[in-house]
C-alpha cells in the first residue's frame, strides 16, 4: 500500500461552492460518446481533489477515477454526487495519509457508489427540473411572451437557472456531509417527499391555469327549441368555465399516456381533429 506523505488539506464551503459551480457550469460541455458527462464531472472534482492528494501520483490516479463513465441529471444527480465524491475522497486520502489499509476505502467503492446512484437520481431530477420546475417558470413569465416582450423567453430561462444553482448547492453540501447516505435522504426523506408532492401539486395548478387562459377551444353550436335560443358555450361557461379548454388537455394527455409522448404526432392528430370539428360547426 502506497501511503500519503503529505497531510489532505480540509474541505471547506468555498471548495464544495467551487466544486459545484465548475460542474453545474460546464457538465453538457465535454460530452462524448465513451465518457458521456464524465469529463465535465472530473473538471468539477479538481479543485477538491487537489487539496486531498499532494502525491501527483495519486491525484492522476484520482483524476482517471472520475473520467471513467458517468451519466446523470445535472443537479439532483451532479450536485449529491459531486459532494458525496469528495467526501468518499477525503476519507480515502485521510486513511491513506494514515497509513490504513486500502481498503479502508476501497476506490471500486466510490466508483460503484457513483455508478449505483446516478440512474436514480437522475429520474427523480429529470420529473422535476424537466418536467415540473421549468414549465411553471414558463407558464409565470407567459403573459410577457404573448404580449411580444422578449423577457418572456429569457426570464424563465435565467430563473430556472439561479433557482437549480442554488439547490445544486444545496444538494452538493448534503452529499459531503452524509456521504453515501444523502441518495437515501433524497429518495426517501420526508422532507424530500414533501417538497416533491408540493411540486407536483403546484404543477398541476400552473397547467389549469395555462389551459384556461391559452388554451382557445369553444363550441359554435346553438339551437331554439320553442323560440328560445340555446347556445351551448354558454351552457357549458355556467357549468365549469373553461371546460372545453380543460377536456382538450387532457385529451392530449391521454393520448401521450397511451402512445408515447410522441409530440409531433399528437399536434396533427390534435390539428385534423378540431379542424373536422370545426368544419361540421361543432367548434
Amino acid at each position: 500500500m502506497t501511503k500519503l506523505e503529505n497531510a489532505p488539506e480540509p474541505i471547506t464551503n468555498k471548495d464544495l461552492l467551487k466544486s459545484w459551480f465548475r460542474w453545474w457550469w460546464a457538465n453538457e460541455v465535454p460530452h462524448t460518446y465513451d465518457r458521456m458527462l464524465a469529463p465535465a464531472f472530473c473538471f468539477g472534482m479538481i479543485p477538491a481533489l487537489k487539496k486531498l492528494y499532494k502525491d501527483k501520483a495519486m491525484l492522476a490516479e484520482a483524476f482517471q477515477r472520475h473520467l471513467m463513465f458517468f451519466n446523470t441529471q445535472a443537479v439532483w444527480g451532479g450536485g449529491t454526487l459531486t459532494g458525496v465524491s469528495i467526501s468518499l475522497e477525503e476519507a480515502r486520502a485521510k486513511a491513506l495519509h494514515e497509513g490504513k489499509p486500502e481498503e479502508a476505502v476501497d476506490v471500486s467503492m466510490i466508483n460503484n457508489t457513483k455508478i449505483g446512484l446516478m440512474g436514480p437520481l437522475a429520474g427523480i431530477g429529470d420529473a422535476i427540473d424537466s418536467g415540473t420546475v421549468q414549465y411553471i417558470f414558463i407558464a409565470i413569465f407567459l403573459p410577457f411572451a404573448k404580449s411580444g416582450s422578449g423577457l418572456g423567453a429569457l426570464l424563465p430561462f435565467l430563473c430556472f437557472a439561479l433557482s437549480t444553482f442554488i439547490y445544486g448547492f444545496f444538494f452538493t453540501k448534503m452529499g459531503y456531509s452524509l456521504g453515501r447516505g444523502a441518495a437515501k435522504e433524497i429518495m426517501t426523506g420526508a422532507k424530500m417527499k414533501s417538497v416533491i408532492n408540493a411540486l407536483g401539486v403546484l404543477g398541476l395548478f400552473m397547467m389549469g391555469i395555462m389551459a384556461a387562459q391559452y388554451v382557445d377551444v369553444s363550441s359554435a353550436l346553438e339551437f331554439t327549441i320553442n323560440q328560445k335560443e340555446f347556445v351551448i358555450q354558454d351552457i357549458l361557461d355556467s357549468i365549469l368555465p373553461g371546460l372545453l379548454p380543460l377536456l382538450t388537455v387532457l385529451a392530449l394527455y391521454l393520448f401521450f399516456d397511451k402512445k408515447g409522448l410522441k409530440i409531433t404526432k399528437g399536434m396533427i392528430v390534435l390539428t385534423v381533429s378540431l379542424i373536422i370539428l370545426a368544419a361540421i360547426g361543432i367548434l
